[in-house]
Protein backbone atom coordinates (compact mmCIF):
# COMPACT_ATOMS: atom_id res chain seq x y z
CA UNK A 1 0.00 0.00 0.00
CA UNK A 2 1.38 3.76 -0.82
CA UNK A 3 -0.36 7.05 0.03
CA UNK A 4 0.79 10.39 -1.12
CA UNK A 5 0.68 14.15 -0.60
CA UNK A 6 -0.58 15.77 -3.91
CA UNK A 7 -0.84 19.59 -3.56
CA UNK A 8 0.21 22.86 -5.53
CA UNK A 9 0.17 25.10 -2.37
CA UNK A 10 1.88 25.39 1.47
CA UNK A 11 -1.17 24.12 3.31
CA UNK A 12 -0.50 20.17 3.94
CA UNK A 13 1.90 21.15 7.37
CA UNK A 14 -0.76 23.33 8.88
CA UNK A 15 -3.46 20.90 8.57
CA UNK A 16 -1.87 17.42 8.89
CA UNK A 17 0.11 17.55 12.53
CA UNK A 18 3.16 15.54 12.84
CA UNK A 19 0.93 12.84 15.05
CA UNK A 20 -1.69 12.78 12.25
CA UNK A 21 1.17 12.15 9.61
CA UNK A 22 2.71 9.85 12.06
CA UNK A 23 -0.15 7.68 11.43
CA UNK A 24 -0.93 7.50 7.99
CA UNK A 25 2.82 6.43 7.45
CA UNK A 26 1.70 3.34 9.70
CA UNK A 27 -1.31 2.55 8.31
CA UNK A 28 -1.32 4.34 4.83
CA UNK A 29 2.17 3.68 3.66
CA UNK A 30 2.51 7.71 3.38
CA UNK A 31 5.50 9.04 1.94
CA UNK A 32 5.29 12.40 3.62
CA UNK A 33 7.10 14.27 0.99
CA UNK A 34 4.84 16.90 -0.75
CA UNK A 35 4.35 16.20 -4.37
CA UNK A 36 3.11 19.25 -6.81
CA UNK A 37 1.34 18.58 -9.80
CA UNK A 38 4.21 19.77 -11.83
CA UNK A 39 6.82 17.19 -10.20
CA UNK A 40 3.92 14.47 -10.80
CA UNK A 41 4.15 15.35 -14.40
CA UNK A 42 7.75 15.54 -14.71
CA UNK A 43 8.49 12.53 -12.83
CA UNK A 44 5.43 10.11 -13.66
CA UNK A 45 7.12 7.49 -10.94
CA UNK A 46 6.54 9.73 -7.93
CA UNK A 47 2.77 8.52 -8.62
CA UNK A 48 3.06 4.81 -10.75
CA UNK A 49 2.17 3.14 -7.17
CA UNK A 50 0.09 5.67 -5.72
CA UNK A 51 -3.31 3.77 -4.23
CA UNK A 52 -4.39 6.65 -2.19
CA UNK A 53 -3.70 10.78 -2.27
CA UNK A 54 -3.87 12.98 0.96
CA UNK A 55 -4.56 16.38 0.10
CA UNK A 56 -6.41 19.41 1.46
CA UNK A 57 -6.74 23.75 0.28
CA UNK A 58 -4.41 23.09 -3.00
CA UNK A 59 -5.18 20.36 -4.63
CA UNK A 60 -4.42 20.17 -8.36
CA UNK A 61 -7.11 19.52 -10.76
CA UNK A 62 -6.45 16.88 -13.08
CA UNK A 63 -8.11 15.35 -16.72
CA UNK A 64 -9.21 12.07 -17.08
CA UNK A 65 -6.60 11.35 -19.36
CA UNK A 66 -3.72 12.58 -16.72
CA UNK A 67 -4.78 10.59 -13.91
CA UNK A 68 -5.02 7.40 -16.16
CA UNK A 69 -1.33 7.88 -16.86
CA UNK A 70 0.01 9.75 -13.81
CA UNK A 71 -2.21 8.12 -11.13
CA UNK A 72 -3.15 4.54 -12.99
CA UNK A 73 -3.38 2.73 -9.35
CA UNK A 74 -5.17 5.30 -7.10
CA UNK A 75 -8.39 4.14 -5.46
CA UNK A 76 -9.43 6.79 -3.68
CA UNK A 77 -8.71 10.80 -2.72
CA UNK A 78 -9.14 11.93 0.41
CA UNK A 79 -9.62 15.84 0.76
CA UNK A 80 -8.89 17.67 4.19
CA UNK A 81 -11.19 20.12 3.45
CA UNK A 82 -14.53 21.54 2.28
CA UNK A 83 -15.40 21.80 -1.72
CA UNK A 84 -14.47 19.31 -3.77
CA UNK A 85 -16.30 21.04 -7.17
CA UNK A 86 -13.12 22.23 -8.39
CA UNK A 87 -11.31 18.62 -9.29
CA UNK A 88 -13.55 15.70 -8.44
CA UNK A 89 -15.34 15.07 -11.49
CA UNK A 90 -12.33 14.06 -13.25
CA UNK A 91 -11.53 11.30 -10.62
CA UNK A 92 -15.23 10.39 -9.86
CA UNK A 93 -15.22 9.61 -13.37
CA UNK A 94 -11.70 7.44 -13.45
CA UNK A 95 -13.12 5.39 -10.57
CA UNK A 96 -11.68 6.85 -7.75
CA UNK A 97 -13.58 7.33 -4.81
CA UNK A 98 -13.17 10.99 -3.34
CA UNK A 99 -13.69 11.95 0.17
CA UNK A 100 -14.09 15.23 1.55
CA UNK A 101 -13.69 16.69 5.33
CA UNK A 102 -16.84 19.21 3.91
CA UNK A 103 -18.55 18.11 7.48
CA UNK A 104 -14.97 19.16 9.82
CA UNK A 105 -14.93 22.30 7.88
CA UNK A 106 -18.43 23.33 8.11
CA UNK A 107 -18.32 22.83 12.23
CA UNK A 108 -16.26 26.77 12.59
CA UNK A 109 -18.60 27.79 9.67
CA UNK A 110 -22.08 26.90 11.40
CA UNK A 111 -20.32 28.23 14.96
CA UNK A 112 -19.40 31.69 13.06
CA UNK A 113 -22.84 31.77 11.88
CA UNK A 114 -25.53 31.48 14.47
CA UNK A 115 -23.28 34.00 16.49
CA UNK A 116 -24.31 36.30 13.80
CA UNK A 117 -27.56 35.19 14.04
CA UNK A 118 -28.10 35.51 17.63
CA UNK A 119 -26.17 39.11 17.12
CA UNK A 120 -28.57 40.28 14.16
CA UNK A 121 -31.34 39.80 15.84
CA UNK A 122 -30.65 41.98 18.65
CA UNK A 123 -29.73 44.58 15.92
CA UNK A 124 -26.05 44.52 17.40
CA UNK A 125 -24.51 45.00 14.34
CA UNK A 126 -25.74 48.78 13.44
CA UNK A 127 -25.64 50.09 17.07
CA UNK A 128 -22.49 48.99 17.70
CA UNK A 129 -20.86 51.07 15.11
CA UNK A 130 -22.79 53.87 15.96
CA UNK A 131 -22.15 53.95 19.44
CA UNK A 132 -18.61 53.34 18.94
CA UNK A 133 -18.12 56.39 16.86
CA UNK A 134 -19.20 59.53 19.24
CA UNK A 135 -21.00 60.40 22.21
CA UNK A 136 -23.44 61.95 19.77
CA UNK A 137 -24.38 58.96 18.18
CA UNK A 138 -25.71 57.13 20.99
CA UNK A 139 -29.17 58.23 21.13
CA UNK A 140 -28.69 57.05 17.23
CA UNK A 141 -27.66 53.57 18.17
CA UNK A 142 -30.58 53.43 20.74
CA UNK A 143 -33.06 54.00 17.76
CA UNK A 144 -31.83 51.18 15.56
CA UNK A 145 -31.52 49.02 18.36
CA UNK A 146 -35.51 49.62 19.93
CA UNK A 147 -36.49 48.50 16.02
CA UNK A 148 -35.48 44.97 16.99
CA UNK A 149 -37.74 42.38 19.33
CA UNK A 150 -34.66 40.01 20.55
CA UNK A 151 -34.21 36.21 19.88
CA UNK A 152 -37.49 35.25 21.45
CA UNK A 153 -39.69 33.98 18.83
CA UNK A 154 -37.81 35.77 16.18
CA UNK A 155 -38.55 34.77 12.82
CA UNK A 156 -34.82 33.61 10.57
CA UNK A 157 -34.61 32.44 6.89
CA UNK A 158 -32.02 29.92 6.38
CA UNK A 159 -31.25 29.44 2.54
CA UNK A 160 -30.20 25.91 2.19
CA UNK A 161 -30.06 23.14 3.90
CA UNK A 162 -27.13 21.09 3.15
CA UNK A 163 -24.43 20.37 5.55
CA UNK A 164 -23.64 23.66 6.61
CA UNK A 165 -27.10 24.72 6.56
CA UNK A 166 -28.37 22.06 8.72
CA UNK A 167 -25.37 22.56 10.97
CA UNK A 168 -26.21 26.08 11.53
CA UNK A 169 -30.38 24.70 12.27
CA UNK A 170 -28.96 22.27 14.75
CA UNK A 171 -27.42 25.08 16.70
CA UNK A 172 -30.23 27.59 16.57
CA UNK A 173 -32.71 24.70 18.45
CA UNK A 174 -31.13 26.32 21.60
CA UNK A 175 -32.79 29.55 21.02
CA UNK A 176 -36.35 30.09 20.96
CA UNK A 177 -36.32 30.67 17.26
CA UNK A 178 -38.97 30.44 14.37
CA UNK A 179 -36.57 29.05 11.79
CA UNK A 180 -38.01 29.01 8.13
CA UNK A 181 -35.60 27.21 5.56
CA UNK A 182 -35.96 27.58 1.96
CA UNK A 183 -34.34 24.30 0.05
CA UNK A 184 -36.34 22.90 -2.30
CA UNK A 185 -34.11 19.58 -2.13
CA UNK A 186 -35.24 19.51 2.09
CA UNK A 187 -37.45 16.63 2.73
CA UNK A 188 -40.86 17.02 4.90
CA UNK A 189 -39.17 14.31 6.92
CA UNK A 190 -35.91 16.45 7.74
CA UNK A 191 -37.21 19.37 7.85
CA UNK A 192 -38.86 17.93 10.91
CA UNK A 193 -36.24 16.63 12.36
CA UNK A 194 -34.42 20.17 12.37
CA UNK A 195 -37.93 21.66 13.51
CA UNK A 196 -37.86 24.28 10.59
CA UNK A 197 -40.62 25.35 8.73
CA UNK A 198 -40.36 24.94 4.51
CA UNK A 199 -41.02 27.93 3.19
CA UNK A 200 -40.75 29.38 -0.38
CA UNK A 201 -37.62 31.85 -0.74
CA UNK A 202 -39.76 34.80 -1.73
CA UNK A 203 -41.67 34.19 1.79
CA UNK A 204 -38.18 33.65 3.69
CA UNK A 205 -37.14 37.21 2.85
CA UNK A 206 -40.14 38.96 3.64
CA UNK A 207 -41.25 37.70 7.04
CA UNK A 208 -37.81 37.11 8.56
CA UNK A 209 -35.29 39.16 10.89
CA UNK A 210 -32.50 38.02 9.50
CA UNK A 211 -31.53 35.43 6.93
CA UNK A 212 -28.14 33.39 6.52
CA UNK A 213 -27.54 32.12 2.56
CA UNK A 214 -25.90 28.68 2.47
CA UNK A 215 -26.76 27.57 -1.27
CA UNK A 216 -24.83 25.33 -2.71
CA UNK A 217 -22.34 26.66 -5.13
CA UNK A 218 -23.04 25.52 -8.67
CA UNK A 219 -23.86 27.54 -11.94
CA UNK A 220 -27.79 27.01 -11.28
CA UNK A 221 -27.30 29.71 -7.95
CA UNK A 222 -25.48 32.16 -9.43
CA UNK A 223 -27.57 35.27 -9.25
CA UNK A 224 -29.89 33.69 -7.46
CA UNK A 225 -30.66 36.12 -4.36
CA UNK A 226 -31.62 39.40 -6.08
CA UNK A 227 -34.02 42.24 -5.70
CA UNK A 228 -37.78 40.98 -7.16
CA UNK A 229 -37.44 38.12 -5.21
CA UNK A 230 -35.17 38.77 -2.33
CA UNK A 231 -33.66 42.07 -1.13
CA UNK A 232 -36.22 44.31 -2.23
CA UNK A 233 -38.85 42.35 -0.05
CA UNK A 234 -36.96 42.20 3.06
CA UNK A 235 -38.22 44.03 6.50
CA UNK A 236 -36.94 47.49 6.92
CA UNK A 237 -34.50 46.35 9.36
CA UNK A 238 -33.69 43.05 8.44
CA UNK A 239 -30.36 41.95 8.35
CA UNK A 240 -28.75 39.76 5.29
CA UNK A 241 -25.70 37.13 6.39
CA UNK A 242 -23.75 35.50 3.90
CA UNK A 243 -20.77 32.85 4.65
CA UNK A 244 -22.26 31.16 1.43
CA UNK A 245 -20.94 32.19 -2.04
CA UNK A 246 -20.53 36.11 -3.49
CA UNK A 247 -21.87 34.98 -6.67
CA UNK A 248 -25.09 33.73 -5.47
CA UNK A 249 -25.87 37.67 -4.81
CA UNK A 250 -26.53 40.48 -7.34
CA UNK A 251 -24.64 42.82 -5.53
CA UNK A 252 -26.05 45.75 -7.25
CA UNK A 253 -29.46 44.84 -5.98
CA UNK A 254 -28.38 43.95 -2.51
CA UNK A 255 -26.56 47.29 -2.49
CA UNK A 256 -29.87 48.90 -3.65
CA UNK A 257 -31.80 47.66 -1.31
CA UNK A 258 -29.62 48.72 1.60
CA UNK A 259 -30.17 52.24 0.30
CA UNK A 260 -33.92 52.60 0.21
CA UNK A 261 -33.90 51.19 3.68
CA UNK A 262 -30.77 52.38 6.00
CA UNK A 263 -31.76 50.27 8.92
CA UNK A 264 -31.33 46.96 6.82
CA UNK A 265 -27.97 45.39 7.36
CA UNK A 266 -25.80 43.50 5.73
CA UNK A 267 -22.75 41.06 7.17
CA UNK A 268 -21.11 39.79 4.44
CA UNK A 269 -17.84 37.56 4.65
CA UNK A 270 -17.96 36.32 1.50
CA UNK A 271 -18.31 38.51 -2.07
CA UNK A 272 -17.74 38.60 -5.78
CA UNK A 273 -15.32 39.24 -6.62
CA UNK A 274 -13.22 38.93 -3.42
CA UNK A 275 -12.48 40.83 -2.05
CA UNK A 276 -14.61 43.51 -3.54
CA UNK A 277 -13.27 46.15 -6.05
CA UNK A 278 -12.10 49.11 -4.75
CA UNK A 279 -15.08 51.62 -6.10
CA UNK A 280 -17.93 49.18 -4.38
CA UNK A 281 -20.31 50.84 -2.64
CA UNK A 282 -19.90 47.69 -0.16
CA UNK A 283 -16.75 49.90 1.67
CA UNK A 284 -18.94 53.27 1.91
CA UNK A 285 -22.59 51.62 3.19
CA UNK A 286 -22.69 52.54 6.96
CA UNK A 287 -25.19 49.29 7.19
CA UNK A 288 -22.80 47.05 5.07
CA UNK A 289 -20.46 44.86 7.51
CA UNK A 290 -17.83 43.05 5.56
CA UNK A 291 -15.35 40.62 6.94
CA UNK A 292 -12.34 39.04 4.87
CA UNK A 293 -13.84 35.21 4.32
CA UNK A 294 -13.30 34.44 8.04
CA UNK A 295 -16.39 32.05 8.61
CA UNK A 296 -14.01 28.62 8.45
CA UNK A 297 -11.56 26.67 9.92
CA UNK A 298 -8.61 28.26 11.35
CA UNK A 299 -5.57 27.66 13.14
CA UNK A 300 -5.87 24.90 15.32
CA UNK A 301 -9.51 24.09 14.11
CA UNK A 302 -7.92 22.88 10.40
CA UNK A 303 -6.46 19.99 12.41
CA UNK A 304 -9.60 18.03 12.47
CA UNK A 305 -10.15 18.50 9.09
CA UNK A 306 -7.14 15.38 8.62
CA UNK A 307 -8.12 13.73 11.51
CA UNK A 308 -11.75 13.48 10.04
CA UNK A 309 -10.09 11.76 6.39
CA UNK A 310 -7.35 9.51 8.68
CA UNK A 311 -10.89 7.85 10.41
CA UNK A 312 -12.36 8.04 6.62
CA UNK A 313 -9.58 6.12 5.61
CA UNK A 314 -9.46 3.54 7.98
CA UNK A 315 -13.19 2.84 7.44
CA UNK A 316 -12.69 2.10 3.90
CA UNK A 317 -9.49 -0.22 3.96
CA UNK A 318 -11.91 -2.29 6.54
CA UNK A 319 -14.82 -2.33 4.01
CA UNK A 320 -16.91 -0.43 6.90
CA UNK A 321 -19.25 1.99 6.08
CA UNK A 322 -17.60 5.55 5.15
CA UNK A 323 -19.61 8.78 6.39
CA UNK A 324 -17.86 11.44 4.04
CA UNK A 325 -17.88 9.91 0.05
CA UNK A 326 -18.69 12.19 -2.34
CA UNK A 327 -20.72 10.85 -5.33
CA UNK A 328 -21.43 12.83 -8.94
CA UNK A 329 -24.88 13.16 -8.05
CA UNK A 330 -24.08 14.98 -4.71
CA UNK A 331 -21.74 17.31 -6.79
CA UNK A 332 -25.14 18.42 -8.34
CA UNK A 333 -26.16 20.33 -5.15
CA UNK A 334 -23.15 20.43 -2.82
CA UNK A 335 -21.07 23.58 -2.09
Amino acid sequence: MKSIFLNDSNQIARVYPPETVALLQKEAGLDPQVITKAQLLANPALGADAEFVFSTWGMPAFTEDEIRAYLPRLRAVFYAAGSVQAFARPFLNCGAAVFSAWAANGVPVAEYTAAQIILANTGYFQAAAKCSTALEHRAEAGRHFSLFTGNYDCKVGLIGAGMIGSMVAERLKAYALHVMVFDPFLSDERAAVLGVEKVPLERLFAECQTISNHLANNPQTVGMLNYDRCFGRMQKHATFINTGRGAQVVEADLIRALKEEPDRTAVLDVTMPEPPVAESELYTLPNVFLTPHIAGSKGNEVRRMSLYMLEEFRRYIANEPTRWRVSLKMLETMA
